[in-house]
Parts: C-alpha cells; sequence; structure tokens
C-alpha cells in the first residue's frame, strides 16, 4: 500500500504561486501529493512530474487519473531535467518543485532495504534498475571508500571504527541484510554513544543511501538547471530534510541571487551580470507543530524559496 504524508504541501504550493495556464515541474513525484494540487489548479497549463521508482510511478498514475491530460510523468532522475524538458519542447517554465529525500513509502516498504527497521536485503535504490546497490557498497567498496562516505553523507564521528568493522566481517561472509549491517554498526559505536543521539544505524544508512542513488550530485546538477529553465516571475520551491541538501539549495540560491562585480563608469548593467534570482524565504520555512505531531518525518524539513527576475 502506497500511503505517502506529504510535507509543507500548503506552503509549497502557495509559495509556486500557480497560474492555470502555466508549465509547472514536479521534480519528485512521489505520491503525487503536491503534483495532485498541482494539477487541480491547472486549466489550460500543464505539468511535467518526475521520478525513477516504478512503484511511486504506478500509484501516482492511478491518482492523477483524473488530470491525465494536464500532466506528463517522466521515469527519469532529475538530473536530466533540462534534456527531458527540452526534448518534449519545453524550454521555459513557471515553476519547479523539490521534495527531497526517500519517501514514506520507500522507508515503510521493507524489501527496498532503506529502513534499519526492518531485516531485509540491502537494496537502497530509487531506480530499481540501475547496478549499483547498498549491497556491493557494503561488500565491495574499500575501507577507504567507507570512511568517506559515511563521514561527507552521514556527518558520522565513528566512520572509521564502522568501516572497519565492515571490513572484518565481510572477510568471513558476504553482507546480505540490513539486520545484519545494523548489528555491525551498533558493534562499532561505543556504548556510551549508542545511548544518545537517535539509532546508532540511521547515519550509516543515510550516507549508503546518499551514495547509492548519487543524491547530492544529481541535486546540485539538477537545482542549477531548475533557475536556468525558470521563466521570468516563475518560481523554484526546494524542500529538503537534512543539512546536506538545504547547504546545497542554500548555496544554489545564493550565487544565483549575487550580482556580478560591476567595472566603474559602466553606465547600464548588461543583463548577463545581473542576479538571476531573487530569494523569498530569507529564512527557511519549517513545518508547524501540528505537522510535525501528524508525521514525525516532517520535523527535519525545510522548504526554501527563490523567484526568477524579470530581466
Amino acid at each position: 500500500m502506497f500511503v505517502h504524508k506529504t510535507v509543507l504541501l500548503d506552503e509549497a504550493i502557495e509559495g509556486l504561486r500557480i497560474k492555470e495556464d502555466g508549465i509547472y515541474v514536479d521534480c519528485t513525484l512521489g505520491g503525487a501529493g503536491h503534483s495532485e494540487q498541482i494539477a487541480k489548479r491547472l486549466t489550460t497549463g500543464h505539468l511535467y512530474a518526475f521520478d525513477q521508482d516504478e512503484a511511486a510511478i504506478a500509484f501516482a498514475k492511478e491518482k492523477l487519473e483524473p488530470f491525465q491530460d494536464k500532466v506528463t510523468i517522466i521515469k527519469s532522475n532529475f538530473k536530466h531535467l533540462k534534456e527531458e524538458l527540452f526534448s518534449r519542447g519545453i524550454h521555459k517554465v513557471d515553476g519547479i518543485l523539490f521534495d527531497l529525500g526517500v519517501s514514506s513509502p520507500q522507508l515503510d516498504t521493507p524489501e527496498r532495504g532503506f529502513s534499519y527497521q526492518y531485516d531485509a536485503p540491502l537494496d537502497m535504490r530509487m531506480d530499481q534498475n540501475q547496478e549499483l546497490s547498498a549491497f556491493t557498497i557494503v561488500n565491495t567498496w574499500p575501507y577507504e571508500k567507507l570512511v568517506k562516505i559515511f563521514f561527507q553523507y552521514g556527518e558520522e564521528k565513528f566512520s572509521k571504527q564502522i568501516a572497519r568493522k565492515i571490513e572484518l566481517a565481510r572477510k568471513k561472509k558476504t553482507i546480505q541484510t540490513t539486520g545484519e549491517l545494523t548489528e555491525i554498526i551498533k558493534e562499532a559505536v561505543p556504548s556510551a554513544a549508542r545511548r544518545k543521539g537517535g539509532h546508532p544505524a540511521k547515519r550509516i544508512f543515510q550516507a549508503i543511501r546518499i551514495a547509492v542513488n548519487d543524491e547530492l550530485s544529481a541535486f546540485e546538477s539538477a537545482v542549477g538547471q531548475a533557475i536556468e529553465l525558470l521563466a521570468p516571475e516563475g518560481r523554484i520551491c526546494v524542500i529538503t530534510f537534512h543539512s546536506l541538501e538545504d547547504r546545497i539549495c542554500k548555496l544554489a540560491f545564493r550565487k544565483a541571487a549575487s550580482q556580478a562585480e560591476i567595472p566603474r563608469n559602466i553606465p547600464i548593467i548588461p543583463n548577463e551580470m545581473l542576479p538571476e534570482i531573487k530569494i523569498i524565504t530569507k529564512k527557511p520555512i519549517v513545518p508547524s507543530e501540528k505537522e510535525i505531531e501528524e508525521n514525525r518525518r516532517a520535523r527535519s524539513a525545510k522548504l526554501r524559496i527563490a523567484e526568477k527576475i524579470k530581466k
């Protein structure tokens, strides 16, 4: 059963300022919560929605069936944003949405291997047709590479100890399941640290998932493309769930909102030297206490909004 609670739904939809004849992109279709709300507001406009997950796409097609003439679902990673839209004759859009991270249904489907709360095969692939999986990373990547992803993507201070334990364990036998990996992580983390700061496997599972799906570099590429694709006064809304994604978004917005250094004695500033966007949210929008009570996943969410400047 594909049940998905959409985070910061009203705030993101309001942030997009949807025009009924506009062209919009949902880069993270998921449970189609945002896509449904966008499609409802369109008359002659159109929505293009991206996802890699076949289960999500199947569910979304059913949910969006009443709007099928207004919605095109694209099975692709959003790092191919421009390529996929250009191939469909779309070069400018009025709004783009990202709702990043792993979805609730992915976490809650044990066989997908995203969660340390279930014992399941090591997988974590958002695109189930790709070759690289969590199994490959855990069992074949060298110690140094494991340390690097645990530290960079998981911000895990016990990265070396955990990587060493994994290396020793896999010499004895192949690590097959999330349960086996979780026990290895627990053994590597000092008992005092295990008693505070949440589940000891949380950051390692996040790091492996990011590496499997190349999430950060894909988003870094996609957010730049999204800014380029916006029509004047078009908006981009980005919902993140951890500091690494949020930092990429914040830096991309800040760079696009900065004006190039202007040489003296230039009477008219060339368009290419003007900022591309203005940042609408000086501080990110966060969920209300009520939303967090109803959906624990929302507690770390942040929404940032920017608008393309009319040059």
